[in-house]
């Protein structure tokens, strides 16, 4: 698998995989502020650049955000993402039960604007579902 690396600095490592056009974050413990900001927008450009639509948050290091970057996501991230095609969003859960609550407001809010989710604790079984979603979702014959 072709991947370009976007992002890698000590609270979050953020690629494309250009064979699947899956764009893919693994978080880190601290991410928060302009690092969450800078990576969630860079990985929306690589959405309208490549003409992508899925995307993997591998948010298991984390116990969530704060009201500030939750908001934050919800009126300026989340509109331009799904305005940019954003159709499949394979999330892979933090470890711990307050992180977990955290992201069910997102998985909600995603969902009900049109993105198809899933959620795992596993990150290989969410990138397979991932590579698969489309596919699963096509007519037979098609």
């Amino acid at each position: 698998m072709s991947t370009i690396t976007l992002i890698d600095n000590q609270y979050v490592t953020l690629w494309f995989h250009e064979d699947t056009g899956i764009v893919h974050h693994v978080y880190r413990l601290g991410i928060g502020g302009d690092y969450l900001k800078e990576a969630l927008m860079r990985g929306t450009d690589y959405l309208i650049e490549r003409k992508a639509f899925k995307w993997l948050s591998d948010n298991r290091a984390i116990e969530g955000v704060t009201d500030e970057e939750s908001q934050w996501i919800d009126t300026v991230w989340l509109p331009r993402t799904i305005e940019a095609g954003w159709k499949y969003w394979a999330l892979v859960v933090p470890e711990s039960v307050m992180g977990r609550m955290n992201m069910i407001q997102f998985v909600e809010s995603f969902a009900n604007r049109g993105v198809m989710v899933r959620v795992f604790t596993d990150p290989d079984k969410a990138m397979e579902w991932l590579i698969n979603a489309d596919k699963q979702a096509q007519p037979r014959g098609a």
